[in-house]
């Protein structure tokens, strides 16, 4: 063991109620909740029928976010040394290198979000030279590739902090996300002409194509967070009590059902605004238009991925590596490797489009966690 896993002090304990609902809001309010909200329009949902999606996952999910936190709280252990209860010293090695992997493919891309955010400050006179052409080895351009990598080493800078950097980071930037969000849904009701023009977009599915495509997205949305049910001890460790923990996270299903409005009042307005549905919001804020609005919104884009990044898919990975190797990794070590593994998995290539986010990301790695967790609560809840 080392000091990055060992049982969290009363002093440590700094985490109140509103400090981890803050965390969640930074959390939530990002380009991939939006993405994934637009995304069940584009894929033929009705905005309500979105709405409904999200909202009922989320709520599923709140119970294993809850169980799980119990005893990160109750013990001030991380997720590695809760692992070793069910898997073993050694075992544990297993859980907590899977629920890495998918850290380090989250942490990719959501970096190469933000790196398309600086792409969109850029001169066009640049974005229009021969170094935005796709090299087809690479699957993207060197230009979009080098604002991949500025932003990827602009977030190692609040990592080096550890997790008092984290915390200060969610807790300040909370306010500034609602603001921002508040203002990006003022805009389209303005452009659009009102909600009834913004929600007008109608379902394109039938009854029968709907619960085809209502169950994969229901499990892409758990799956969602399904990461964080898993690691969650690692923030709740630092929870002052049970009662902050449980309250803290059980605004989930209400931040994210109130994001995804956003994501999907705004991603409909598109098709009144421009034609045509722009689910993606890094394109969206390109349409806008107006210098001074397209740098208050990268500022938001660009806070939203750090937020989300640096909680969700940097502690989990970190951690996981101190445990496997006490004795070589600290938690700034471990987050150095996360961030160097993101670069691997290519995220422009699983961004390509709304099914392969959706059914090859998100459902594809549900199918790897979801047994982990339940093999952690049943032996935590049922045997000990």
């Amino acid at each position: 063991t080392n000091d990055d896993l060992k049982p969290t002090t009363l002093d440590q304990r700094t985490f109140s109620r509103w400090e981890l609902a803050s965390l969640w809001v930074g959390l939530v309010v990002g380009v991939p909740t939006y993405y994934l909200a637009g995304s069940l329009v584009d894929l033929g949902m009705a905005w309500w029928q979105g709405i409904a999606t999200v909202v009922a996952a989320n709520i599923i999910l709140l119970v294993p976010l809850v169980l799980t936190g119990h005893p990160g709280t109750k013990y001030g252990i991380s997720f590695p040394v809760l692992a070793r209860s069910s898997f073993g010293i050694y075992g544990a090695h297993i859980p907590t290198l899977l629920r890495a992997l998918v850290g380090c493919g989250w942490y990719g891309i959501e970096t190469w979000i933000g790196g398309e955010a600086i792409f969109i400050l850029l001169p066009n006179s640049i974005k229009q030279s021969s170094l935005s052409q796709v090299l087809p080895w690479l699957g993207t351009s060197p230009l979009e590739f080098g604002c991949f990598i500025v932003f990827w080493l602009a977030q190692l800078a609040i990592v080096w902090k550890g997790m008092d950097g984290i915390r200060e980071l969610e807790k300040y930037s909370a306010p500034v996300l609602i603001a921002l969000t508040s203002c990006l849904l003022i805009w389209a009701y303005v452009k659009a002409g009102g909600f009834s023009h913004m929600l007008s977009l109608s379902s394109r599915l039938t009854s029968k194509q709907f619960w085809s495509l209502f169950f994969p997205s229901l499990t892409a949305n758990i799956s969602f967070w399904a990461t964080l049910a898993l690691n969650i001890p690692d923030f709740t460790r630092y929870a002052k009590s049970q009662t902050d923990q449980i309250i803290g996270q059980a605004g989930l299903p209400i931040f994210m059902g109130a994001f995804t409005f956003v994501g999907l009042a705004v991603t409909c307005s598109t098709e009144v605004i421009f034609g045509r549905v722009i689910s993606n919001p890094i394109q969206l804020l390109g349409q806008i238009g107006g210098f001074t609005t397209i740098i208050l919104a990268i500022f938001g884009v660009s806070l939203a991925t750090l937020t989300t990044n640096i909680a969700a898919n940097v502690v989990a990975p970190a951690n996981a590596l101190v445990n496997l190797s006490p004795s070589k990794f600290t938690f700034r070590r471990g987050a150095i490797l996360t961030a160097l593994l993101g670069i691997a998995f290519q995220p422009w290539r699983l961004l390509k489009s709304s099914e392969s986010f959706v059914y090859t990301w998100l459902v594809g790695y549900s199918a790897l966690l979801g047994p982990i967790g339940g093999i952690i609560l049943a032996d935590y809840y049922l045997i000990h």
